[in-house]
């Protein structure tokens, strides 16, 4: 497991310096133990790579439909997701 794991840490890396190498706009999260992801913003997309120890990557793409005004009632909306209660 130690060597997938570092198998999966070289993996991040090599692609995080591909990106500094093309001054690319990323983040670096962990939201789920076994994986690290990397999220990648271009224009009116965003692209989340999950790097798994057993060499594994999941690619989730987002694209924007459309760019609207947000009013209060969408900051809202976004905020009951997070309700405490």
């Amino acid at each position: 497991m130690q060597q997938q794991a570092m198998t999966m840490l070289e993996d991040v890396l090599r692609f995080c310096n591909a990106l500094n190498e093309r001054h690319a706009s990323y983040r670096i999260s962990v939201d789920r133990p076994e994986a690290i992801r990397v999220t990648v913003d271009v224009p009116r997309e965003m692209w989340e790579f999950e790097f798994f120890p057993d060499g594994e990557i999941e690619l989730e793409r987002y694209i924007a439909q459309d760019v609207v005004v947000a009013g209060p009632t969408d900051l809202e909306a976004v905020l009951r997701y997070y309700d405490p209660d």
